[in-house]
């Protein structure tokens, strides 16, 4: 997993966004052995209405990319790669594309060029142009080695002209700020590598946030999509927090909620599970209300995403949306609030996991997490 480098200087980054995708059916296989029915007794997940509100960040997405000051440092690119980088930004924001748009973008540039201007050995044309390197891909010129369908060999060697086609073909691809990076890459490029795309998303995500100074953050809920493919999955605030002192085995947040709010999956990912968990007596008993020290998640679901991330949904009103091994885009209803399983009422129980645990172990702060990838819980857009 790339993870992005300190950024030095006078930039400061508040998110760091971006998620490296990792094949889906690799984690898949991981789960294989611990996803079966029965596999866990969700507990202590109702609300506590005796802890304080955890307040959300708020985000500024008003800067723009600078052309000309000083570059920031990045281990794997150079100046001259990162001034490429400022430019396919900085065409996206005059399209006015938000920043997903500009992550998408710029990973698939890194995986086409390493955002390099590329001439081509076999069009003599392009070696009389200024150049960053010579590929020797057909007849494919540029930071996203576009061939001679895309315009002239000059057009495809100027970054300003490649970045607005990109942007133009990636404005065409249906629900593509919902969509998973490596998909709308792909629909846009046709690459004999469609999967290459996703291993460069959460260092483009570092490389955005760096040259747009504080921007890429799009405080995002319903359906609404931050730059990082993530989105809060329901408006209301964190009622109940990770890890209390009160509650040390409440392993994700309570998020306010009334009876019957629609809940979005918070990424582009696979469902894992989608079932109705069993109670401390074995009862699964979802289709009514549950009370504290039931146990139980009630109805709920689990959702696997890019970088081994999981996401899970719980106290459903009733069967979720979805079934195991549906493929879901960010933003997508998933299910209705309710206060199925071990609740004292109507709310959200979310969590997040890494390294594909589903378990106590691999669970962390939803908080901060979301944070980071620009849609902050609470945060109603």
């Amino acid at each position: 997993m790339t993870a992005g480098p300190a950024v030095a200087g006078q930039v400061r980054r508040k998110l760091r966004l971006g998620v490296v995708a990792t094949a889906v059916t690799s984690v898949l296989a991981l789960l294989c052995c611990v996803g079966g029915a029965g596999a866990f007794l969700l507990t202590e997940l109702g609300g506590d209405e005796d802890d304080p509100k955890l307040a959300a960040l708020n985000c500024d997405p008003t800067y723009q990319v600078n052309l000309t000051g000083d570059m920031p440092r990045f281990a794997e690119y150079g100046e001259r790669q990162l001034r490429n980088a400022a430019v396919i930004i900085k065409v996206g924001q005059d399209m006015k594309l938000p920043a997903r748009g500009w992550v998408i973008a710029l990973a698939t540039a890194m995986q086409e060029s390493a955002l390099r201007n590329l001439a081509n050995s076999t069009v003599p044309a392009s070696l009389a142009l200024p150049h960053e390197g010579v590929g020797a891909d057909h007849d494919s010129l540029g930071l996203f080695q576009q061939r001679p369908g895309w315009g002239s060999v000059e057009q495809r060697m100027t970054p300003s002209y490649a970045a607005r086609k990109f942007y133009q073909k990636m404005e065409k691809v249906p629900d593509w700020q919902q969509r998973p990076l490596t998909v709308v890459a792909q629909k846009v490029q046709v690459s004999a590598y469609p999967d290459a795309y996703a291993k460069h998303e959460e260092l483009a995500g570092a490389i955005v946030d760096a040259l747009a100074g504080k921007a890429v953050c799009d405080a995002a809920a319903g359906d609404r999509i931050a730059a990082s493919g993530w989105t809060a999955p329901l408006p209301g605030g964190v009622v109940s927090g990770f890890r209390t002192t009160a509650r040390p085995s409440h392993h994700g947040v309570d998020l306010a909620a009334s009876k019957g709010t629609p809940i979005h999956a918070a990424s582009a990912g696979r469902v894992l599970v989608a079932r109705c968990d069993p109670d401390r007596s074995g009862r699964r008993d979802c289709d009514r209300d549950g009370w504290p020290n039931k146990g139980g998640c009630g109805w709920f679901v689990d959702i696997l995403h890019a970088g081994g991330f999981i996401t899970r949904y719980c106290h459903m009103v009733e069967r979720p949306r979805v079934v195991p091994g549906q493929a879901v885009e960010a933003g997508e209803v998933i299910g209705i609030s309710g206060s199925s399983g071990n609740s004292s009422g109507p709310h959200l129980h979310f969590e997040v996991h890494k390294n594909g645990d589903r378990s106590s172990n691999g669970a962390e702060n939803p908080v901060p997490f979301m944070r980071k990838r620009g849609a902050p819980l609470g945060e109603t857009g």
